[in-house]
């Protein structure tokens, strides 16, 4: 990493850190360190004072459980920050667990650090999320693109004159997005991805079996046997929820085909505009694309047959990136050891 004299100075004294901030999970990750945890966005405070009472995962076994003094809330929807006060708890709290964490002994000054943003971002939501990160604690913030952070995290060569396409499916947003020569070609980004699936199985529960779930019920419905295309044998879960006719606990048996038709409609928003975006981009860039693939990161790549199904649609190989959780963190990692490449691919609105 090339470091003017002041850069070691500091360097010498702390670390950098490197943050996915996703509306269902953040991972922080330390340059030289690897990723040093991940960990729901969710924040616990009472709602008058807003004093913290938890964060992360302790803050998580509360939603839904809280008396009407305290709120357990994610502070950031579709990607962005819905709430700038519990936001800049959450982000003080883990710059200080990863600069202060055994692995990476306790240090005075305040760290350097990177952020990943989405593409579609506006420059009010920028600066809030700048303005997070310096009162959370941070001496300088870069805002690094996710699609960008994410290709680099799964190691594609975008320097190179050929296209490269990522797809990153989080929690609040979808980026998806042609990279070629260190740059983005062409990008789109969609407040659709996790959490309108988890919205849609609710929906599908409360409509055919007039059975109401939880938000933490739905999702882990997603991950255990959710899929996105018939692949290998069909599985069966058993669901519990509140019977909206007796108000009543009750219990059904879905399908994993049923789990399919639920979600069907937020992946054929999400293929959609995968379709676009090869629409819109140059025929030379197709052409690479052919060849290369289209590659999947984020929590999202994880749903069973998702590839599949893609890769139908679209009459294109379709790769998981590997650890698909991770790219994004490891991609803004790649970026802060490379300060040609910071300057290169960080976001207008980056403080320093």
């Amino acid at each position: 990493m090339n470091l003017n004299p002041l850069d070691y100075f500091w360097g010498a004294f702390s670390h950098d850190i490197a943050i996915d901030l996703g509306t269902a999970n953040t991972k922080v990750a330390i340059c030289g360190k690897g990723v040093m945890f991940r960990e729901p966005t969710v924040v616990a405070a009472y709602k008058k004072t807003k004093q913290i009472l938890a964060i992360g995962t302790e803050a998580k076994k509360m939603l839904g459980k809280t008396p009407a003094a305290i709120i357990a809330v994610r502070p950031l929807r579709d990607g962005v920050i819905n709430d700038l006060d519990l936001t800049e708890s959450l982000l003080k709290h883990f710059i200080l667990k990863a600069h202060q964490s055994p692995s990476a002994f306790p240090k005075i000054p305040r760290p350097k650090v990177a952020i990943a943003i989405t593409s579609g971002a506006t420059e009010v939501e920028r600066r809030a999320v700048s303005d997070a990160v310096t009162t959370a604690g941070a001496r300088e913030v870069y805002l690094i693109e996710e699609p960008m952070a994410a290709a680099l995290g799964a190691k594609l060569p975008i320097e190179q004159p050929s296209g490269n396409m990522i797809v990153d499916i989080g929690g609040g947003t979808t980026e998806i997005a042609i990279i070629s020569l260190g740059g983005v070609v062409i990008s789109k980004s969609l407040r659709v991805a996790g959490d309108e699936m988890d919205a849609d199985l609710i929906a599908y529960a409360r409509a055919r079996y007039n059975l109401l779930l939880g938000e933490r019920t739905a999702e882990h419905i997603k991950i255990t046997t959710g899929s996105a295309y018939p692949v290998g044998k069909e599985a069966k879960v058993a669901v519990s929820g509140r019977d909206l006719a007796t108000g009543l606990p009750a219990a059904i048996t879905m399908s994993t085909g049923e789990i399919r038709e639920a979600i069907s409609n937020t992946l054929r928003t999400i293929i959609e505009a995968v379709k676009d975006v090869i629409e819109e981009s140059p025929p030379e860039l197709v052409g690479d694309i052919v060849e290369n693939g289209i590659y999947l990161t984020g929590g999202g790549a994880l749903l069973k047959g998702l590839p599949n199904l893609v890769a139908k649609e679209t009459k294109m190989p379709v790769i998981v990136a590997p650890d698909p959780l991770t790219s994004v963190v490891k991609g803004i990692v790649a970026v802060l050891e490379d300060e040609k490449l910071l300057k290169k691919v960080r976001f207008a609105g980056s403080i320093k």
